[in-house]
């Protein structure tokens, strides 16, 4: 009988153990919306989920290190937006900093206090507000290298780059022919993936303004997504290709017309959330409805057609409603934690901790290599000019040591005075008597026109 070949690998044997009940939030709220979100961000001090209220402009705020049995009108809110929020991310470079994109057309950026928001204590004043899109805003993303830079995309089909300071948007690029249902930018953030409802998936080079590369992502009528894969130069799209199976596809950028291969995955309906640890490129797929949460090692030095390889899977009876990834900084070192996702479940918040087995109580260097830290490469200012840089490394051996953070000073833009009905009304029957005063004005001086003609 021949010999079955087995991959050498150090994360062969990577698993996550169910939760404890007392390491589970329970009694969370979230959004019903059917937009294809992932609907949680987390660091490591607060979780953000989109909460489930009557105006659907809500997120939830929770301590991250604070598992608790939740009762639902005394979470502190956030609740300053006038329609739905559809998507949130914290700033990488200040954890108190979250931004909102939401159905009302804008974009806001929250700071949330020292210990986090009391019970029942709710915000519904930004420190920002980003306007400049037509439509209902989706999607947005943080700079990894700059600081500031923030990137979101609307269902006018626009591209906006912002300067999050002063609240002006900096760069606008066109070229989508329909919904942008992802973005994601590159390891150095000089580049940009978006995953289109018109079946593409485009590279654009914001500080150009421009696509710079398409190609054809997925056939299915269903949600897709983008992603780069870490600091190699090859991205992943996943999404649902013909007969309704779920697949992934990988990229090379400077061949991008062709995927390098194309995978099925199963047959399930559920939209897929991908996150990928970059440092021991691992990719997880947690798909919308599935009990279980797939991941696989990428080898990008490999052959084309074999650089993915399946691992195995985080299996569960409770279906994905959300799902969000911690910074691999705050992973815990000392139970050779390399990934931690917190999943959805129902009305309870699940952190599994994905691990590597290891019988020393020593550092593990050759898991936890130096891994992007809280400090930007760059200015807002530098990258806008221009400039490329690679990300501020940090060792986690000890843990990882927090920079310090100086205050954030936001030049708000004016909001908007909004009008009472009765005001809007007397509004328009000003404007309509001063436009028929004018046509009637006009009139006249037509009338003279023509008698000036006839003599």
């Amino acid at each position: 009988m021949a010999n079955r070949f087995v991959r050498a690998s150090k994360y062969r044997h990577v698993f996550a153990n169910a939760p404890k009940r007392e390491e589970i939030w329970d009694g969370v709220k979230l959004t019903g919306n059917a937009w294809d979100s992932n609907w949680l961000a987390v660091n490591s001090q607060f979780i953000a989920l989109c909460w489930n209220t009557a105006g659907g402009g809500a997120v939830g705020i929770l301590n991250a290190n604070e598992p608790a049995k939740l009762e639902p009108t005394k979470v502190p809110l956030i609740s300053g937006h006038k329609g739905a929020v559809l998507g949130l991310e914290f700033d990488p470079f200040n954890e108190h900093i979250l931004a909102t994109c939401s159905e009302d057309a804008t974009v806001k950026l929250w700071k949330i206090p020292e210990g986090g928001l009391k019970e029942e204590e709710h915000m519904d004043e930004e420190v920002q507000c980003l306007k400049g899109h037509k439509r209902k805003v989706g999607v947005l993303a943080y700079n990894p290298i700059a600081s500031d830079i923030l990137a979101s995309a609307a269902q006018d089909y626009d591209v906006k780059i912002w300067d999050v300071e002063s609240g002006e948007a900096k760069i606008n690029v066109e070229g989508h022919a329909n919904i942008i249902q992802s973005i994601a930018w590159n390891y150095n953030g000089s580049l940009l993936v978006t995953n289109s409802k018109d079946k593409k998936v485009r590279i654009i080079d914001p500080r150009k303004q421009e696509v710079v590369a398409e190609s054809e992502s997925h056939v299915g009528v269903k949600g897709g997504r983008a992603i780069w894969l870490g600091k190699h130069d090859k991205i992943i799209s996943v999404g649902f290709g013909r007969g309704a199976t779920r697949e992934y596809k990988i990229y090379d950028p400077r061949s991008f017309a062709t995927p390098l291969t194309t995978s099925n995955i199963d047959n399930s309906a559920g939209v897929i959330m991908p996150f990928y640890d970059e440092d021991s490129d691992i990719l997880f797929l947690a798909g919308k409805g599935d009990g279980a949460i797939r991941y696989f090692e990428i080898a990008p030095e490999e052959e084309e057609k074999k650089m993915v390889h399946p691992i195995s899977q985080y299996a569960s009876k409770d279906s994905t409603k959300a799902c969000g990834q911690l910074p691999r900084r705050y992973c815990n070192v000392n139970n050779c934690e390399i990934t931690r996702l917190y999943k959805v479940t129902g009305d309870q918040i699940h952190p599994l901790q994905f691990q590597v087995p290891r019988k020393s109580d020593l550092f593990q260097d050759d898991l936890f290599p130096a891994c992007k830290g809280d400090e930007p490469s760059l200015t807002k200012d530098a990258w806008l000019g221009g400039e490329d840089a690679d990300p501020i490394l940090k060792s986690l051996e000890g843990g990882f040591q927090k920079a310090e953070v100086s205050e954030k000073v936001f030049e708000k833009q004016e909001a908007e005075v909004e009008l009472s009905t009765r005001e809007k009304d007397e509004l328009i029957a000003e404007l309509q008597n001063k436009v028929a005063y004018l046509e009637s004005q006009l009139k006249v001086k037509d009338a003279r026109i023509a008698e000036l003609t006839t003599q």
